[in-house]
């Protein structure tokens, strides 16, 4: 009968919507939101063909193009499914799981990583000098590492600094520190498409949204028009940030 519904369709249900809005969300972000509403009006469509009218002819051409589809959709959008999947496997549940299992799961909490970051930031924020910086976390940077000049030295204040020195030839670009060291300088980020961003912010900031869309990163950001501090974190801008906000988040 219609009406016998198991908890089972319910959940069934429930994940389909979970689902859909996910991708709704993804497609919002990557200024996609027309594909998106054009694939599920395909697919409702296709459903209204098959299974309530169940014409059988215009029912398995609908089922070829559904099957050519999922392939053009997934060459298509294979960095928003990879990011998908990274978020997933990212999550602070399946986190928990890994560091049990890790021999790396203990965090150190020394100041002399990060106080030396807060400091340049500060003193460049004074002078007003652009910055763009980005701390590996779980993920691996290693693949926007390699477009940029190799440095692996030990984090302090005055490399920074003069990393990001007007006339310095390594102060285009974003600077990595990986495993707690300053790893490169000088690396091509990929830019955020989120039409959501506010026009008044440049590239660095759309660079450090877009890092931190597809990674777990950490992007500092210090303005070179009002020497105000950002940061971005899971897509997500704070701007305008203290030397007391930005060493609480880095402490974390």
């Amino acid at each position: 009968m219609f009406f016998d519904v198991s908890v089972k369709d319910i959940v069934d249900v429930l994940l389909v919507a979970a689902l859909l809005y996910y991708f709704y969300r993804l497609m919002k972000e990557s200024g996609s939101l027309n594909i998106f509403s054009g694939i599920l009006v395909f697919v409702l469509l296709w459903v209204f063909v098959s299974r309530v009218l169940e014409m059988k002819l215009l029912g398995s051409i609908f089922d070829q193009m559904m099957s050519v589809g999922v392939l053009a959709f997934i060459v298509i959008f294979q960095d928003e499914i990879r990011r998908f999947f990274k978020t997933l496997g990212s999550h602070r549940h399946f986190k928990r799981v890994a560091e049990f299992f890790s021999k790396n799961g203990d965090v150190d909490d020394n100041q002399s990583d990060y106080l030396p970051i807060v400091m340049a930031c500060m003193s460049m924020s004074q002078q007003k000098v652009g910055a763009l910086i980005v701390i590996e976390r779980n993920e691996s940077l290693l693949e926007y590492a390699q477009t940029g000049e190799r440095i692996d030295a030990e984090i302090s204040q005055r490399l920074i600094e003069t990393i990001f020195f007007k006339n310095a030839p390594l102060h285009d670009g974003a600077m990595l520190i990986q495993n707690g060291r300053i790893s490169s300088a000088a690396c091509i980020l990929p830019v955020s498409h989120d039409l959501n961003i506010p026009k008044k912010l440049g590239l660095r900031h759309r660079s450090a949204k877009g890092v931190s869309e597809l990674t777990d990163a950490i992007a500092i950001v210090v303005s070179e028009e009002t020497g105000s501090i950002s940061v971005a974190i899971g897509g997500k801008i704070r701007m305008g940030l203290t030397a007391q906000q930005l060493e609480g988040i880095l402490a974390k």
